[in-house]
């Protein structure tokens, strides 16, 4: 069923037209001979096609058309206009007029003209429901290999925890820090998620370091903490390159989240804000939750105590902005601390955030 819409301000007129027009079948009515009238019901109606004499008075045709583009911009408006005028004509057509009739109309001339309309209003429908259709498929698939992704996070996480058993609930909380002070710097939700997903990557690279080293229980000595450094290089390395923007985050990550604002971090010893900010972030989720962690060689160090070491070392180890983020949402770190201190967690990519 068709809406059309006619003006005329000819009682007359309008019932001829509707009469011409009955022999199209599916086109529903509606009549006005009043514009300012026929601009009200639009508000709460769409018409399909608009049937309209130009010679309105207090408001002409071309006015009434201009106005409902204005509002209902960039809906398409498919109109005849009734006029014999050549300058009105091209005002209408400037306006989007898709055909022209005079009076007095002529019966066979008007089905055309509204049956071509219609043809082509439903050719449009079509387009339209195929970019819509097409929009939903590509979006789907987006999805899909979003789910891709996030599951080789997961499972390449999980190879890393396999070699270092440490770094078990690590991820999830310090994933969940990470996500926090995101949100508290203010980044879109995209990116929030993307750093909550990419996180668990950071360490990625210890994979490629010998277990004499990874599984030493006592404090490593100068050559075995040389090598041991070498992880964010290879946990880059191993991430480097990829078209996806999940993947190129965490390589940033796994490359920076050892770098100090000072400049004497590593690997390439970079200063404030030549660090990637999403390696500043982790940089602050990833130290906190290893000192509130017990380790092999050391006892879990209080929460209190944490918090003071990184309030101690904004500006030096850490960007100061990353910190007072972290800090704004405190209540909501205590959360995450508790929640996640002794529940085995098997999914990363359903972390709550």
């Amino acid at each position: 069923m068709y809406n059309v819409l006619i003006l005329d301000s000819n009682m007359a007129n309008l019932i001829l037209y509707r009469h011409l027009l009955k022999e199209i079948k599916g086109l529903k009515f509606t009549c006005f001979d009043k514009t300012e009238d026929a601009f009200e019901w639009c508000h709460a109606n769409w018409p399909d096609i608009i049937l309209l004499d130009n010679a309105m008075p207090s408001m002409d045709g071309l006015t009434f058309i201009a106005k409902l583009k204005a509002i209902f911009h960039p809906h398409i408006i498919p109109f005849i206009m009734v006029t014999t005028e050549k300058d009105v004509r091209q005002q209408a057509l400037e306006l989007g007029a898709y055909d022209f009739i005079s009076k007095p109309v002529d019966k066979s001339e008007l089905l055309v003209r509204v049956r071509n309309l219609l043809a082509l209003h439903e050719s449009e429908r079509i387009i339209s429901d195929r970019a819509a259709w097409l929009a939903t498929e590509v979006e789907k698939a987006t999805q899909e290999i979003r789910e891709r992704e996030k599951e080789m996070i997961l499972r390449l996480s999980r190879a890393a925890e396999h070699r270092d058993p440490e770094t078990g609930y690590h991820l999830v909380r310090m994933a969940n820090y990470s996500h926090l002070i995101a949100r508290e710097l203010g980044l879109c939700e995209n990116e929030q998620m993307l750093i909550l997903e990419a996180a668990p990557m950071h360490d990625i690279g210890k994979i490629a370091i010998p277990d004499a080293i990874l599984l030493k229980p006592g404090k490593l000595n100068d050559d075995e903490f040389a090598v041991m450094k070498e992880h964010a290089l290879n946990g880059y390395t191993i991430l480097a390159n990829s078209h996806s923007s999940l993947i190129s985050m965490a390589a940033t990550m796994a490359l920076t989240h050892h770098e100090k604002f000072d400049g004497t971090g590593y690997p390439h010893g970079l200063k404030g804000e030549d660090i990637p900010l999403h390696g500043r972030i982790v940089a602050v989720g990833d130290v906190f939750d290893a000192l509130t962690s017990p380790r092999p060689y050391k006892a879990a160090w209080t929460i209190e105590d944490a918090a003071q070491f990184l309030i101690a070392h904004s500006g030096s180890h850490f960007d100061p902005n990353c910190v007072t983020a972290f800090f704004k949402a405190w209540d909501d770190v205590l959360d995450i601390h508790t929640r996640y201190c002794d529940e085995i967690i098997d999914d990363f990519t359903s972390i709550p955030h």
